[in-house]
């Protein structure tokens, strides 16, 4: 059984009712756009105030009362956004339907990482949960984001993909070589440090037999926090010794409609903790993967979603939420500012922090890397042309003049 570490004692939360209806505000004291405060829905039985979009939406819109549920222990509550690395130019032409305002970007441009870190953390996001995988290119781009998120005092932790594209698990050699990769460059890095020490989730442990993943917590567990990513409550009670928590990652729930969701969550959130485990629970702001073949939509609600599921999430005690996702654009759960969507998802997360929204910049990362045909493309050529031929009919003149 893993034991929980100790929790640091400057970030707190307090549940304040604010009458009938009205929403649970947990805040942070001193700490800025440090832990998440997020909101929490009202005592069952009570409906939303008129307006406020939360858990306790009223029956006749179709919502499901979320009951006002955990104790007023203080606790820290940080907000985690899944955060992907993987984008190349070419990226962006298979299975999508939204793009970022940012632009087409490649996960290589400092540029955007330094905006994007810059817009979470304005918003009241903790830090980045990065989809990583042990291959030249996505080491030298965490050692990038690491760098960034240093420099703006943000936190990372490592989403470790243990499939393959088609889903099939990765060859264990591969696997040890992955989690001793994180272990030799990042395990004493306070970037990764959140729970006291870098943690690093096992997405796919289901996946593994218990002999493999025994194999990999055993080995590195003294120096990685090591979650799994299971699915359903039972399937991580029987193997609750080997980690040290679980990352649920539920991006196509529907908070209205899917029946059993916030319970489930709860008993999740029973079991993680029963064993000393960390719980990090899922919140999204929607779901639409059929370009990637599926035919689950789940809509934003002009970001009611979003509240819904951190009501929820935040109503079973979590450890941190896993806020689904800062850019997994092919499933359309992104918070960050895209064309379709604009920035409602991180004015809902600022609204919750009680931070100031961040300036959405008219960045473009793609600009600087396009060549324009147009008037002003011609004239520069041209003027180059001219010095170019100016110089030529110069040196021309001057050799003729030597030779003479």
């Amino acid at each position: 059984m893993t034991t929980r570490p100790p929790l640091p004692p400057r970030f707190l939360i307090s549940k304040t009712a604010l009458g009938a209806g009205a929403l649970l505000a947990i805040v942070c004291l001193g700490c800025g756009t440090g832990p998440f405060a997020a909101t929490h829905a009202a005592a069952a039985g009570t409906q939303a105030a008129a307006g406020t979009q939360a858990a306790g939406a009223t029956q006749a819109a179709g919502a499901t009362q979320v009951p006002a549920r955990g104790s007023s222990t203080a606790r820290p509550v940080p907000l985690l956004a899944y955060y992907y690395i993987w984008f190349d130019r070419a990226s962006w032409r298979h299975a999508k339907i939204d793009y970022p305002l940012a632009g087409q970007y490649s996960s290589s441009n400092l540029a955007v990482m330094r905006e994007q870190v810059r817009l979470a953390k304005q918003a009241g996001i903790t830090g980045f949960l990065v989809s990583w995988k042990n291959t030249p290119v996505l080491d030298r781009r965490l050692a990038e984001i690491r760098q960034v998120a240093a420099a703006a005092g943000f936190k990372l932790a490592i989403m470790f993909e243990g499939r393959d594209y088609y889903g099939k698990p990765l060859p264990m050699r591969q696997v040890h070589s992955s989690f001793g990769y994180i272990a030799r460059h990042y395990a004493s890095d306070p970037v990764f440090n959140i729970f006291g020490r870098t943690m690093m989730a096992w997405s796919g442990t289901w996946a593994f037999t218990r002999a493999q993943m025994a194999s990999i917590t055993s080995a590195y567990r003294a120096k990685l926090m090591i979650l799994a990513t299971d699915r359903q409550p039972s399937a991580y009670q029987a193997i609750a010794g080997l980690f040290a928590g679980d990352a649920y990652y539920w991006s196509s729930v529907d908070p209205l409609h899917t029946p059993g969701y916030v319970a489930k969550l709860d008993e999740f959130a029973a079991v993680v903790h029963h064993a000393g485990g960390l719980w990090i629970a899922p919140a999204a702001p929607g779901f639409d993967a059929q370009k990637l073949g599926g035919s689950r939509v789940v809509p934003r609600r002009g970001g009611q979603t979003l509240r819904l599921e951190v009501n929820a999430a935040m109503g079973s005690s979590p450890d941190a939420i896993g806020l689904i996702s800062w850019n997994e654009y092919s499933e359309n759960s992104e918070v960050e500012p895209s064309q379709l969507n604009g920035g409602t998802a991180l004015e809902v997360i600022a609204s919750i922090e009680h931070t100031k929204l961040p300036v959405i910049r008219n960045f473009d990362s793609s600009a600087s890397s396009r060549f324009g045909a147009g008037p002003t493309q011609f004239l520069t050529v041209g003027a180059l042309l001219i010095l170019l031929l100016g110089g030529s009919t110069i040196l021309f003149r001057r050799r003729r003049s030597a030779d003479g």
